[in-house]
């Protein structure tokens, strides 16, 4: 049976989430700002994304605001968030936002935007726009789960998952409150349908849920076995001159970390390389030292590199080569992905005010 849309209203009524970007009891949600917390929230939490979000409203009030910024403020301003795709097409999106004159208001709509997937669109129309659809994100596809005691693993029954929590939107009470309904769900499995220990006893739906009644609501969703993430290696090479600046350069604008700030270094191999080759591509010759080692997880694989450090009087012999001289109070500017900020504070530096 679908479970009663009513019964999770009233409990969301009482145990709502306050949250800088969600709106409160009788006002309308902006969509600006749900669309900038659902982009933040993507393989993120709540926890770590309410500092970036605020100081990107402070420095970019509008939709319009982040449209006529420069990539480099952004990619800067997303540093440490990490999957920094999602800040090339955040910048993307507003400026597409900015031409129209406003988001769509509908999914499809939405959906044509960059960096806007099914789920997204579908939570901005649901929360923003008040169209009665289904948001179908971690939280909702583990309610979903444990409702019907699905047996297959994920992530190949992703699709039926899906399908099942439309069925949600079946209660008319769930299509009269597209926003709240939307916002109820993912408080629910933040708050009670978690990963682990869920608060079953305090749940809405548990009359109705088959994970419940089984006694094992944990082992729901089931996964397939994890593989092992392969290992890269790599060397990166942190050179300053005698006023204390970086030779930093820009990655290219496709791919892992597209766009963003780094570290000169070599490329990321499936075995580690010997060092004598790997200062063959040094950015020059010097006196080059070991200043550490740091480790670092991506999401298909784990990194590892070497740091090494050297001190040179002038950055001239550099002249031909891609990069930029960066003194060291303008670090903390500088878009530089979490894995070269490890890299600077193994080798001493610092990207901090």
């Amino acid at each position: 049976m679908t479970p009663s849309a009513s019964a999770l209203l009233d409990w969301y009524a009482h145990q709502r989430r306050v949250l800088p970007w969600r709106a409160l009891p009788g006002q309308v949600a902006d969509p600006y700002a749900v669309w900038l917390s659902e982009i933040m929230l993507q393989q993120t939490t709540v926890v770590t994304v309410m500092p970036y979000y605020e100081r990107f409203l402070k420095c970019y009030p509008t939709v319009q605001d982040l449209a006529e910024a420069p990539l480099q403020d952004v990619l800067a301003l997303w540093a440490g968030l990490g999957y920094y795709s999602r800040a090339r097409n955040l910048h993307a999106c507003a400026q597409a936002v900015a031409a129209l004159g406003g988001f769509p208001s509908d999914v499809d709509g939405l959906q044509a935007l960059p960096g806007i997937g099914a789920y997204t669109a579908r939570a901005v129309a649901a929360i923003a726009f008040g169209v009665p659809v289904v948001p179908v994100d971690g939280n909702v596809e583990r309610i979903t789960s444990r409702l019907h005691a699905e047996d297959a693993p994920l992530p190949g029954v992703r699709r039926r998952l899906d399908h099942l929590a439309t069925l949600l939107n079946d209660d008319p009470a769930a299509r009269a409150a597209p926003s709240d309904f939307a916002q109820a769900l993912f408080d629910l499995g933040a708050g009670l349908c978690t990963p682990r220990r869920p608060s079953c006893l305090m749940c809405p739906w548990r009359s109705v849920c088959r994970a419940y009644a089984s006694g094992e609501p944990e082992r729901f969703p089931v996964r397939a076995p994890r593989k092992a993430k392969p290992e890269r290696h790599g060397v990166v090479f942190l050179l300053r001159d005698d006023s204390g600046a970086v030779w930093l350069r820009h990655r290219p604008e496709k791919g892992l970390l597209g766009g963003m700030t780094e570290l000169p270094g070599t490329s990321w191999l499936d075995e580690a390389q010997d060092l004598a080759s790997a200062l063959d591509e040094a950015p020059v010759e010097a006196l080059w030292k070991e200043a550490g080692q740091i480790r670092h997880v991506f999401t298909h694989f784990t990194l590892h590199l070497r740091v090494m450090m050297a001190r040179v009087p002038d950055f001239g012999a550099l002249h031909n080569q891609p990069g930029f001289a960066c003194p060291s109070e303008r670090l903390s500017r500088q878009a530089l992905p979490s894995v070269m900020q490890k890299c600077l504070t193994v080798a001493g530096a610092t990207a901090a005010d």
